[in-house]
């Protein structure tokens, strides 16, 4: 009973004034039904009854969704999330029990800035994700290509002739469109297809994946601005271990989903909270991951600001380099 009435809150979170109070209540039921989590705070010596501020909850390391299965209760998934990582090395793993609450998370999230997905076109440009299994941004693309309902829409993975051609025509009637790309490829589609695409919402999701230099994000945005004649670039931040994301519409700051907030943590110690507007190490509170774990530090470093808004600048030296927005940013 607690787990429903928990998953209706979380699903009717609007306002950011009552993200603590929610949040204090999903620790203290991960706490209680999520075995990994609780061996977590009993090493930490932290009674969950004594946690009283937001600032208080500790974060689980991101590492451990490679090496455990994370699970707030007992349930059966529907899929499992994997990140890409890199030759030879683990990856992540982030269970899934309701394809429904993921899909009615990100569409909210997409739409509150955006707009309607239906009747958009939106094209996806992802090849090295749609070449494997088990990635959460491509389960994400193709219910938001089901959710246009415009015959237009749909996947490119490596023919960027079509993908020029079919822009180009979407472009020429005026039609509402969302570019979505893993970076190397947007790059590719620049360098040999540049054309004008005023009224397109190219946004990148980071990752060069070996194929490319490694570029800051002020450099890919330059590139990607002068080959395709649009003021601004957007940007989507996501990752296996999330079920939110969050999207930079135009000058580099993320704006989370209403159930995600990211806090700066100091890099040489991870119990200490970083000041605002400081390059830190980010920890992340993800209400919708309700039936894993909620609480995460990550290894990626940023800047957080008091409006809840962040950057993502890159990650820390001891991390593997996977998954999306990887690029080293400009400290």
């Amino acid at each position: 009973m607690m787990r429903e009435q928990l998953a209706e809150r979380i699903r009717s979170l609007r306002h950011p004034e009552h993200f603590d109070e929610l949040a204090l209540a999903v620790f203290r039921y991960q706490a209680a039904h999520c075995i990994i989590y609780a061996q977590y705070l009993d090493l930490l010596r932290v009674a969950p009854e004594e946690v009283l501020r937001l600032a208080d909850i500790p974060c689980l390391p991101i590492q451990l969704f490679k090496s455990h299965t994370i699970r707030s209760g007992s349930w059966t998934p529907v899929r499992t999330f994997s990140s890409s990582g890199t030759t030879g090395s683990t990856t992540s793993r982030h269970a899934l029990r309701d394809e429904q609450w993921y899909h009615e998370g990100a569409r909210h999230t997409f739409e509150r800035q955006y707009g309607p997905l239906r009747g958009r076109a939106v094209l996806a440009l992802l090849p090295a994700y749609l070449e494997r299994t088990g990635s959460s941004l491509v389960f994400m693309a193709q219910d938001f290509i089901t959710r246009s309902a415009h015959p237009a829409s749909g996947f490119f993975l490596d023919d960027l002739p079509a993908l020029a051609a079919r822009l180009r025509e979407l472009q020429a009637t005026g039609t509402p469109t969302l570019l979505l790309g893993v970076s190397f490829a947007l790059l590719d589609l620049a360098e040999h297809f540049p054309q004008p695409l005023g009224d397109t919402n190219i946004m990148e999701t980071g990752g060069m994946k070996g194929r490319r230099r490694e570029l800051t994000r002020a450099e890919l945005h330059t590139t990607l601005s002068q080959a395709f004649g649009v003021e601004h670039i957007h940007s989507e931040y996501g990752m296996t271990e999330l079920l939110s994301q969050a999207y930079a519409p135009r000058d580099g700051r993320f704006l989370p989903a209403p159930t995600l907030r990211v806090r700066p943590r100091e890099v040489t110690d991870p119990f200490a909270t970083a000041d605002f507007g400081r390059t830190a190490a980010l920890n992340l509170i993800d209400l919708a991951n309700l039936d894993t774990c909620s609480f995460i530090a990550s290894d990626d470093l940023g800047r957080v600001y008091p409006d809840g808004s962040f950057e993502v600048l890159g990650r820390m030296d001891h991390s593997d380099i996977r998954g999306c927005n990887l690029l080293v940013g400009e400290q």
